[in-house]
């Protein structure tokens, strides 16, 4: 099971690096960025379907959807020059927080 959260956290990164990059691909004109991005997103989603075998779907894409999100959100405004208001920030940590609130319902 530690296995399926780490290759679950793994997707989640791969899915935020390669959304990150897609202002590389030039509108997908540049190949090699395309290429990349293309490829991030199927080896993201390859590794969504290995983690079902072991969590359920719906906790596995909630996680995934939620905090990839608010991955994105943080890349954006530390790397990408982005700007995140208070009323976006408490957004992000609602979704942080009902992500955590699935789990644990789930857990039981």
């Amino acid at each position: 099971m530690v296995t399926a959260w780490a290759l679950l956290v793994t997707a989640i990164g791969v899915e935020v690096a390669s959304t990150a990059s897609l202002s590389r691909t030039m509108g997908f004109r540049d190949p090699l960025w395309t290429g990349l991005v293309l490829g991030g997103y199927a080896l993201s989603i390859w590794l969504l379907a290995l983690v079902i075998r072991h969590i359920p779907v719906s906790i596995t894409y909630a996680v995934w959807s939620g905090l990839g999100t608010a991955g994105i959100a943080l890349v954006g405004v530390l790397f990408l020059g982005e700007r995140l208001s208070p009323v976006q920030a408490a957004a992000l940590g609602l979704i942080i927080v009902g992500v955590v609130i699935l789990n644990l319902a789930g857990a039981h």
